[in-house]
C-alpha cells in the first residue's frame, strides 16, 4: 500500500507556463498555501518534481 505525501503550493503560478499551470491544477492546487494531502505514488511525484519551484513535499 502507498503511503501519503503532503504537497503545499508556496508560489503562484502566474508567469509560469500553461502547462505548468495545468499541473498544479492536476495536483488539486489552486491557491497559495493550499495543501493536499495525496497517495504516494510515482505519477504525483513526477508532476510535483516537474513544478518543485511551486510547491513542497512532505511525507504524510
Amino acid at each position: 500500500m502507498a503511503g501519503k505525501i503532503k504537497v503545499t503550493q508556496i508560489r503562484s503560478g502566474i508567469g509560469f507556463t500553461r502547462k505548468q499551470q495545468e499541473t498544479l491544477k492536476g495536483l488539486g492546487l489552486r491557491k497559495m498555501h493550499q495543501t493536499r494531502e495525496l497517495e504516494d505514488t510515482p505519477a504525483v511525484r513526477g508532476m510535483a518534481k516537474k513544478i518543485s519551484h511551486l510547491v513542497r513535499l512532505e511525507e504524510a
